[in-house]
């Protein structure tokens, strides 16, 4: 027999699914020692379904209401409105009735109630779903309780419930209610309190926020609150507002605003006492359920009541420590312009490369790797030299730190570690073979660290092709040690074209008042793999171009079928001969290119193809070596002209020795700083092909359903599966939530072992009215059409349009061909957008916070990249 209500007392988190998200949070806040709950009962699920299985013109209306998209109001509004009449409309069944009824006499008839809706899809740990169904206050006798359930059930179908759950991906027919009915308390004070602060998200301060009478003025923006703010038992911060109104139940039923008199109006609603004793039942609540709250309280009587509790799913996930010492963590991924969440396997592949490597550990949050920065920021020397260094990078990370280095307390308790022997030898041979390649200056240097390191990848290509099995694993972990000793030989190449770059755009400011001269200088350097890549694409197009019915078919190509197809086109084999050979040289490439589970290019051939229609759209032919020759005529004009200038100057002659030389190690060296990551890639790539010939056995062996299923295991997982062919499937389902959960995320750049996320701001002072701030990397000012992508491959460029996106990583190269100008929401001087705007000489203003949203697509702007700013034109 079903159960059709059930007291507070029976129920527990494993009821969710018959109660609701709040129906079970409040069953077990019952259960916690010293927390008064006003007592009550929940109307299940089982009856919610039993009314609608019993209204058959119910099912075409949700039918056609899974239909919609959250943009069709009108349909909406309209079919939501059918099903809320229909379901109002409906008799409760006897037996359901009597239930109630017999609750209701228990708790006492004449009381008056809180009725409120609880959804199976609610106050989740990932979703809130807040404020999606109805409450209503003070209701009082059975018929009125009854209805008052009726309305609860139809307000599943509001119109902000239906939208709220089309967004957020949830079916109307599998969200399900329950309705609380709960014993009203008549409360002097209420509100709402926070045991991480909602606005800084520090796990250690509590927030609440407290008025007069009952919480739904608060709730519905009636009042201003007091807001109180308590750290560790202290309070550490008071506003006090003015309350001129209040919500208050009426003796007959229902509620009433009432006017405060003017004396209490600004009057704390909460002695210092009382916001401690809140506080200390807070975190107890919190230490109960084991995540951060969103408590709703009332006061009555002097005592303390809870009527609600939620998890805050608002907060960024944090790393747990094990000391009680302050972490500092910055984003990984803003450093390496991916933002997106990781799948597990590539997160746990990098991470394991990155303790191999450097000995470190990279925590991961909310799918991201950050670095614990704290031992770094804990040593006046180091934390000076580290943040200076963070301006080539991101200026608002740098200006968060900065932020946060001026808490002296905070600061005086950082994690200060040890410092290893191996970090400081490999910084110390680095700076030698800096001095060397910049003593010697030599352009062959270049040339045989790229011999050295393709001779590694084509070794490797060899060895991992007869690799397999638990044999596989153990020689990827030690072979790291043996990459790394090829990767780090070039350090000296990359930091030696790093201080050219650096010297001369200070020294040329200083003697000649222009800013940013570096950038024309670096034009059409040699070795630079990356500026190639997108070069040579537009030879691909020089070959396309050539044939009009691989053009038409290239329009609507097919991922799986692409090369087959070619085949049987005129023209289709040279073209497909084009790509392949394209494809050979850059097919590990692709956007996120860190993350070994993301796809390639080799893996997905089509995405070139807009990039490829672009080129041919807006460039003539041989425009490879057309535009490599302009950049480089650019870059010995502007040579001759500053030399010819500072020849003028006092002390001319020994101002241009010098410069001389130091426009030759950048050229000579500059392009090689986009090597590593390429060589890098290539043997993530090798690995990733190996990795997948084992998912394929799995597969074959019933183990995993696709072999995409690996990417939801860690690296130690995989190894363990392929080891002892067994796996709880379950686990990849899990995982496959998750990921969903973090995608939606957004990543902080700086975040402490509190939780608390430290925002950066800009200087501002120097740019026009109503500008957007950014970072200048590449200089010039140019105006044009913004093209707002998020994605390479939805790349649809005219020549002239300025690419507006959240970051580029060198996967992007090839539509920098096509484009004017550059615009991102995070980036810094050295990062691989800047540096390649610089070599094919495009303004770019980079770290521009939420371009992509302020700026709209096709509006016409105007970037300053010398400055660091764009007009909305």
């Amino acid at each position: 027999m079903n159960s059709y209500v059930l007291s507070f007392q029976e129920i527990d988190r494993h009821k969710l699914m018959a109660v609701g998200g709040k129906g079970a949070n409040l069953g077990e806040l019952s259960r916690i020692e010293g927390t008064r709950v006003p007592e009550g009962f929940c109307i299940t699920t089982e009856a919610y379904k039993k009314i609608i299985n019993e209204t058959p013109e119910l099912d075409s209306l949700l039918e056609q209401l899974s239909l919609l998209k959250a943009e069709d109001r009108k349909k909406i509004t309209e079919i939501s409105g059918m099903i809320r009449r229909a379901i109002e409309g409906i008799i409760i069944p006897k037996d359901i009735e009597e239930e109630i009824l017999h609750y209701l006499a228990k708790y006492g008839g004449n009381h008056a109630y809180a009725v409120r809706s609880s959804a199976t899809a609610e106050d989740l740990p990932t979703a809130s779903f807040a404020g999606q169904q109805d409450t209503y206050l003070n209701i009082k006798g059975k018929e009125s309780v009854l209805k008052h359930i009726s309305m609860c059930w139809a307000s599943l179908f509001t119109d902000r419930a239906v939208t709220y759950r089309i967004r957020n991906n949830f079916g109307h027919s599998k969200v399900y209610l329950s309705v609380i009915v709960q014993r009203m308390v008549f409360p002097q004070a209420s509100g709402i309190m926070f045991t991480a602060d909602p606005i800084s998200s520090n796990r250690r301060v509590s927030s609440i926020d407290a008025s007069l009478g009952l919480g739904e003025a608060l709730v519905s923006g009636l009042v201003n609150a007091d807001i109180y703010k308590v750290r560790e038992g202290i309070i550490v911060d008071k506003k006090v507002s003015t309350k001129k109104l209040a919500i208050y139940a009426i003796e007959e039923g229902g509620t009433e605003e009432r006017e405060i008199e003017g004396e209490h109006q600004n009057r704390q609603t909460l002695t210092d006492d009382q916001i401690l004793q809140l506080e200390r039942m807070g975190r107890t609540i919190e230490s109960y359920f084991g995540h951060p709250q969103d408590i709703e309280w009332c006061l009555y009587e002097n005592k303390f009541y809870m009527v609600q509790s939620r998890p805050i799913t608002t907060l960024y996930p944090i790393s747990e420590v094990k000391d009680d010492k302050n972490h500092v963590y910055i984003s990984f991924g803003h450093r390496q312009m991916m933002t997106e969440a990781m799948k597990p396997l590539g997160l746990t592949f990098y991470q394991e490369w990155m303790k191999r490597i450097t000995g470190s550990e990279m925590p991961e949050m909310g799918g991201r790797l950050y670095m614990d920065m704290s031992r770094e920021l804990a040593s006046p020397f180091m934390s000076k030299f580290y943040l200076k260094s963070l301006v080539t990078v991101d200026i608002l990370m740098q200006n968060a730190l900065y932020n946060l280095m001026k808490r002296k307390a905070f600061v005086k308790n950082l994690y200060r570690g040890k410092t290893s022997k191996s970090d400081t030898s490999m910084w110390l041979k680095w700076g030698i073979d800096t001095i060397k390649v910049y003593r010697q200056n030599d352009p062959e240097i270049v040339k045989s660290l790229i011999a050295q390191n393709e001779a590694f990848i084509q070794s490797r290509e060899v060895k991992f092709a007869n690799l397999s099995g638990v044999e596989l694993f153990d020689f990827i972990l030690k072979d790291f040690e043996e990459r790394k000793n090829t990767l780090f030989k070039g350090y000296g190449a990359v930091f030696a074209g790093a201080y050219a770059s650096s010297w001369i755009n200070k020294n040329m400011q200083k003697w000649l008042g222009e800013k940013n001269v570096a950038d024309t200088l670096a034009q059409s350097v040699s070795n630079n793999i990356t500026s190639e890549m997108g070069l040579e694409l537009l030879d691909v197009a020089d070959v396309v171009r050539q044939h009009p019915e691989v053009i038409e078919y290239l329009e609507h190509a097919n991922d799986d079928t692409l090369f087959n197809d070619l085949m049987k086109l005129k023209g289709g084999k040279a073209v497909a001969d084009s790509i392949k050979s394209y494809i050979k040289k850059y097919g590990m490439r692709c956007s996120a290119e860190i993350d070994i589970t993301r796809t390639r290019w080799s893996e997905k051939p089509t995405i070139l193809v807009p990039m490829i229609l672009n080129n041919i759209k807006a460039f003539g032919p041989n425009a490879h070596s057309m535009k490599f020759e302009q950049g480089l005529q650019e870059a010995k004009q502007k040579e001759q002209e500053i030399l010819n200038h500072l020849e003028k100057l006092p002390g001319g002659k020994r101002k241009v020795k010098k410069t001389k030389k130091m426009i030759s190690v950048l050229r000579n060296f500059a392009g090689y700083r986009e090597y590593n990551k390429y060589s890098l890639v290539s043997y993530f790539w090798i690995i990733k092909q190996a990795l997948l010939k084992e998912a394929d056995n799995l597969v074959q062996k019933g183990i995993i359903h696709e072999k995409e299923d690996i990417y939801y295991l860690t690296f130690l997982e995989l190894q363990d599966v392929v080891k002892t062919n067994q796996l709880d499937y379950s686990l990849i389902t899990k995982r496959k939530e998750e990921h969903e959960v973090f995608e939606k995320l957004t990543p902080p750049r700086v975040i402490t072992s509190e939780g608390e996320v430290i925002s950066g701001e800009y200087d501002t002072g120097n740019i026009p009215q109503g500008a957007l701030a950014g970072v200048p990397v590449s200089s010039g000012i140019i105006e044009g059409r913004a093209r707002v992508i998020l994605r390479m491959e939805d790349a649809d460029i005219e020549e002239g349009d300025i690419l507006v996106t959240a970051y580029t990583d060198p996967s992007w190269t090839p539509v920098f061909i096509s484009i004017k100008g550059l615009v991102t929401e995070v980036g810094g001087m050295m990062t691989h957008g800047a540096v390649v705007a610089r070599e094919y000489g495009l303004p770019a203003v980079v770290s521009v916070e939420d371009a992509t949203n302020l700026i709209k697509d096709g509006q016409r702007i105007r970037i300053n990249g010398t400055e660091g700013y764009v007009e909305l034109l």
